[in-house]
């Protein structure tokens, strides 16, 4: 992380203390010199002498220095659980995690000369989406009103050279349950998936990665609006949304209403909210009245929840694995290359234990087994 003074914050408090450049340099007791090379940006304080800095003008750090990503650093994109906190050391942590995936990319099997082709000009606006979903259902030879399933979002990440890494970080212990690492240097894409999730979150954040590897030039939070917005449309196109909405119309009653929703959910292996949600995006579009179910819908999506299965739970007959048996139905499943990667690696580099637990966040019990079956 490469780091500068923040010149406009710095130049409005000396304004407002009534300090120059010189009165500046007395109080800290350093030079004119180097404060001028301070607010030139052709030097950089010393931890020391920034604390007296923000002292002197009553910045705090984070008003006081602009952090920028270096030109090669990974870049990191977290699925977190509901009311979970992204903070920097979980951001380090990731970025430590992407630095180790680098020696892994002359082991995959993809053109290392062309990169699959990305979105020129990715929107959130309705018609974008919706016209953006529609091809790549044509391009995948599935019908708007057939349900978009697991080995379809697998298909395309492997089409986009995109590696997925299946990994069990369990339902509580750790903050997220999807990671998006994009290493610029070798322009590769690296998708960790919780496996210890239920199968309509699941599938949610696998089209939302898909989002994000569609549009890897989107970032923040204009990133995080177009994935959600492409994999809600994704799963549950305008031409679904439009039959349940004439569906839910002519029905009264709220109960019989989420009967309805709940059946769509089913089929498609989404939450209530998503089918919800997706109806009243189309309604809104077009111009008709939404459907008013904001109180019971939230409350019947968390029992309606408990009614799907773990992912992991069903790729591994409802029993932990071996680490042999981990890494052969990951392989099967998800089709990545990301386990072949790593044993030619482990092979070459003579990797330790250490390497493989950090690559995973893994416990080390663990890293040992899925060592030892790679050795």
């Amino acid at each position: 992380m490469e780091k500068t003074l923040n010149i406009p914050n710095i130049q409005a408090a000396m304004e407002k203390a009534g300090l120059s450049q010189s009165r500046l340099a007395e109080k800290l007791d350093v030079s004119k010199e180097i404060v001028s090379k301070w607010l030139s940006g052709k030097k950089f304080p010393r931890p020391r002498m920034l604390l007296e800095l923000a002292l002197a003008l009553e910045l705090g750090i984070d008003k006081l220095v602009i952090k920028k990503p270096a030109a090669n650093e990974p870049v990191i994109a977290f699925r977190k659980r509901a009311g979970t906190k992204t903070t920097p050391a979980h951001v380090e942590k990731a970025k430590e995690m992407g630095m180790l995936l680098e020696p892994l990319v002359p082991y995959l099997p993809f053109d290392q000369f062309l990169r699959p082709a990305t979105l020129k000009d990715p929107r959130c606006d309705y018609d974008y989406i919706q016209t953006l979903v529609k091809q790549i259902r044509d391009d995948i030879n599935i019908s708007p009103n057939e349900v978009l399933d697991f080995q379809h979002l697998i298909t395309r990440f492997k089409e986009l050279q995109t590696v997925i890494i299946p990994v069990l970080w369990g339902e509580k212990s750790n903050h997220s349950n999807a990671l998006h690492i994009y290493l610029p240097l070798t322009q590769t894409t690296w998708i960790y998936l919780n496996l210890d999730v239920h199968a309509h979150d699941f599938k949610f954040w696998m089209a939302h990665e898909l989002g994000h590897v569609l549009a890897p030039d989107l970032r923040d939070d204009s990133g995080e609006d177009f994935a959600d917005k492409f994999a809600a449309a994704i799963l549950f196109p305008k031409t679904v949304a439009e039959n349940a909405y004439k569906e839910l119309i002519t029905i009264r009653g709220q109960k019989k209403q989420i009967d309805v929703i709940k059946k769509y959910a089913l089929k498609h292996t989404i939450s209530l909210i998503t089918v919800y949600r997706q109806i009243n995006v189309y309604a809104h579009h077009y111009d008709l009245k939404v459907v008013d179910l904001e109180k019971v819908v939230y409350a019947s999506n968390t029992n309606f929840n408990k009614r799907f299965y773990k992912i992991s739970e069903s790729i591994f007959d409802n029993t932990m694995p071996t680490p042999k048996k981990y890494i052969r139905k990951c392989k099967e499943v998800f089709k990545t290359p990301f386990f072949y990667a790593l044993k030619q690696y482990i092979a070459d580099a003579g990797k330790s234990v250490g390497y493989v637990q950090t690559i995973l966040d893994t416990p080390l019990l663990d890293a040992k087994g899925i060592h030892a079956e790679l050795s």
